[in-house]
């Protein structure tokens, strides 16, 4: 059990990386001039390439904390906390991918002040988890 939870800690880890990169990388498209093709094909290319990358680790991430709560049997009102905000992590995720394609399209309408905004959300979620997991509340 020991193994699955390194291992589940270190996919968190990388897949909150990707979380926190991938907005900042939307922050810096919404910004990128008229006519500045170039710019803007080099970041689709980099938050492409990202997203692929860190669904994975996502995935990964879900299902060895699925394993370690059916492995250790956990209960009690912080682990259905978490189970929520892992979710809303999920769902954030999925929308980075809409998001993306939306730049992709050339139909972003947001402002790159919006995104910095945006890009903050995975960071207190984590704070949140964090304390749940450790502090285990209720």
């Amino acid at each position: 059990m020991l193994v699955l939870k390194a291992l589940h800690i270190s996919f968190v880890v990388a897949w909150f990386a990707g979380l926190f990169y991938l907005p900042r990388i939307y922050v810096n498209l919404a910004m990128v001039p008229e006519g500045s093709d170039a710019e803007r094909d080099r970041l689709l290319l980099m938050a492409r390439k990202l997203y692929r990358f860190m669904t994975p680790l996502g995935v990964l991430a879900v299902a060895l904390g699925l394993g370690l709560w059916f492995g250790y049997g956990f209960g009690g009102g912080w682990l259905h906390a978490k189970t929520t905000l892992v979710a809303i992590l999920v769902a954030y995720h999925v929308y980075c991918g809409r998001l993306l394609a939306r730049f992709q399209q050339g139909g972003n309408q947001r402002h790159h002040v919006w995104f910095r905004f945006f890009n903050e959300v995975p960071v207190l979620l984590m704070f949140a988890v964090i304390f749940l997991v450790v502090l285990k509340p209720f």
